[in-house]
């Protein structure tokens, strides 16, 4: 996970102590985190037309499409630092 996690626990109200260390640091706190991410990216993998793979685009719309979905995924990724 990355400092964007952390900016977002702040958002929510999590307090960090006198050494800069919040409750979200903690295994469990990072995991979840981190499973919330996962999660979200599942469902968009889930919820793609079967039909626009790499292999199966027929059309070039298709293919935009395939590729849009493989780069929201690996940018939401990136973005909240969870590693494949």
């Amino acid at each position: 996970m990355n400092e964007r996690i952390r900016e977002l626990a702040k958002q929510a109200g999590y307090q960090e102590d006198m050494f800069g260390v919040g409750h979200w640091d903690i295994p469990e706190c990072k995991k979840f985190a981190e499973l919330i991410v996962r999660e979200c990216v599942q469902t968009l993998l889930d919820n793609s037309p079967e039909l626009f793979t790499n292999e199966a685009a027929e059309e070039d719309w298709d293919k935009g499409y395939d590729r849009a979905m493989r780069d929201c995924v690996h940018h939401i990724k990136e973005h909240f630092g969870v590693e494949e």
